[in-house]
Parts: structure tokens; C-alpha cells; sequence
């Protein structure tokens, strides 16, 4: 294996951690050693500082940055995560969207879509509910990875992204194809694919203008700089009572933003306060600190 430095890897950690939120800890080289060797290897590189310089300075320094997104991608998802806040959205802030404002669409983003199995299910619970066909909703999945949202465009799927999806569900949205299983072109074509990266204002504002985000097992993997300026992004372009799901094991009690935790449905939501609301012991500019991406 290469020697990798304290040094360089200090120089990469944190020109990867700012240019897309990930952030690998002292005690993380090792594996971000072992995400980078095959790129260096690839390129003939014998040196971690090499590839640093490739990344800050190279001509084709945005095709380099592509590929390393995809290698910082962690597929692990599947159908009916979290269910509980699934189901919140489809029976409870879905209704209460459309009843509230006759006509006008609800926006959901699925920030983090991987491979798609987010968004789909949203899909299908909306659907289970009477809604997705019926009222003007809009679906946007997006991820860093343009090689994860490439796989969702597809709408082709394996059994383990089954393992929580009810079968009675599976047998109703999906059918069997190719040795996989696809998913209903009706509920697939009312999703849009696209790539955004989570730090980046340009990629995250136009997404953000929705009433329901889910970006749920991302900030995990982020400094808390970046969970600041990512949730100051998303609470710039939600509507007020706009709302946000995450990972069960994730917060943003600790920061200072322009969420509050709520109980909808029998599910824990971030929801954005309103002009007053968000005024009362919050800061007006959300956000912990300055920008310092997604999986």
C-alpha cells in the first residue's frame, strides 16, 4: 500500500471534507487510503500529494472530482427505511399540504437518493394513499454520484434493496425482469433523476425550493461545519413549516438552525419555523459556520 502521510492526508481530508462535505477523522486514514488507491493506481500515481494536486489543479479536475464522488458514495440502502417517516409524509404532510394549498404542488426532494430506493418508495406510499395520481405532486431524487444516479434512472433492482419492503408492496410496484425486479414505469416516471452536490449553493438552491426534504444518513458522514451549511441551504429554499427528514442516528438539536424537532405521525421531523417562530432563540441565518456533500 502507499504511504500516505499525515501531512497529505491532512491536505486531502480537508480539501474533500470542503469540497463535499465529507469529512474523514484522524482516525479514518486508513479508509480513505484504501477509497483512493485504486484512483491513484489508475492514474500510475506513487503519491497521495500527487493526486491532491491533480484535484486542485488539473485541467480535468471536474471529471477527477466526478470519480471520486462516486468512489465516497456508500450504496447501502433500501425500500421502506425508516418507514415511520415514510408513511408520515404520505398519510399526515401530504394531505395537510394539499388541502392547505388546493392546487398548488407538493415539492419532495430525496437529497441523497443513492440508487433510488428513497424516492421510490416515497413514490409508492404516496400512491398506496390515493395521492400520486391523483394530486399534483413533484419528485426530484438526487445524489453526488452520477454513477448511483445512473443506476436509478434504470428502475432495476435486487433483492437485498427488498429486505424491508413489504411483499404484498413489491408484487403490486414492481415486476420481475432480467434477473431483477422493476419497478412500476408509472411510479418511476413521476420521479426526476438529477446530481447535486450538498455543499455546493448553485446545486442545492433550485432543489431546496420544496415543501418536504429528506436527506436521511448523510450528515453522518460531515463535519458539523457542513451539517451547518447544508441545513442553512435547505432552510434558505423550504417553505416556512417546510419539512425535513433525517437518520435516525442524526441531529441538529446541538446546532444552531432554523428547525425545530416535531412529532408528526409518530415520526420525528425537522420542521422550518416561520419568520416568528424562527426568531425565538434561533439565529436568522441558520447554520453553525461557513461551508468547510452527500453520499
Amino acid at each position: 500500500m502507499l504511504g500516505f502521510s499525515e501531512s497529505a492526508f491532512r491536505l486531502l481530508r480537508d480539501l474533500i471534507a470542503q469540497r463535499t462535505g465529507v469529512f474523514f477523522a484522524d482516525d479514518k486514514r486508513d479508509q480513505l487510503a484504501d477509497k483512493l488507491s485504486d484512483l491513484l493506481a489508475a492514474r500510475g500515481m506513487t503519491s497521495y500529494l500527487d493526486y491532491y494536486y491533480l484535484l486542485r489543479y488539473d485541467a480535468a479536475a471536474e471529471r477527477h472530482w466526478s470519480e471520486l464522488m462516486d468512489r465516497l458514495a456508500v450504496p447501502e440502502t433500501f425500500f421502506w427505511r425508516q418507514p415511520e417517516q415514510i408513511l408520515a409524509l404520505a398519510n399526515v404532510v401530504a394531505p395537510r399540504h394539499l388541502e392547505r394549498r388546493r392546487g398548488a404542488p407538493l415539492r419532495i426532494w430525496s437529497a441523497a437518493c443513492c440508487s433510488g430506493e428513497e424516492p421510490v418508495s416515497i413514490a409508492i406510499a404516496l400512491a398506496e394513499a390515493g395521492l400520486l395520481f391523483r394530486q399534483p405532486i413533484e419528485i426530484v431524487g438526487s445524489d453526488a454520484s452520477a454513477a448511483l444516479v445512473e443506476r436509478a434512472r434504470r428502475g432495476l433492482y435486487g433483492e437485498r434493496s427488498f429486505r424491508n419492503l413489504p411483499p404484498t408492496l413489491r408484487d403490486r410496484y414492481f415486476r420481475f425482469e432480467g434477473g431483477g425486479w422493476r419497478v412500476d414505469p408509472r411510479v418511476h416516471a413521476g420521479i426526476r433523476w438529477t446530481t447535486a452536490n450538498l455543499v455546493e449553493p448553485a446545486d442545492v438552491r433550485p432543489l431546496a425550493a420544496a415543501d418536504v426534504i429528506f436527506c436521511r444518513n448523510v450528515f453522518i458522514y460531515f463535519s458539523d461545519a457542513a451539517v451547518g451549511h447544508v441545513a442553512r441551504l435547505f432552510a434558505e429554499g423550504l417553505d416556512d413549516e417546510g419539512h425535513l427528514f433525517l437518520g435516525a442516528s442524526e441531529s441538529l438539536t446541538r446546532l444552531a438552525t432554523d428547525f425545530e424537532l416535531d412529532e408528526v405521525g409518530g415520526a420525528f421531523v425537522y420542521v422550518k419555523g416561520t419568520g416568528s417562530r424562527a426568531s425565538h432563540g434561533r439565529g436568522a441565518d441558520g447554520g453553525a459556520g461557513g461551508q468547510s456533500r452527500d453520499g
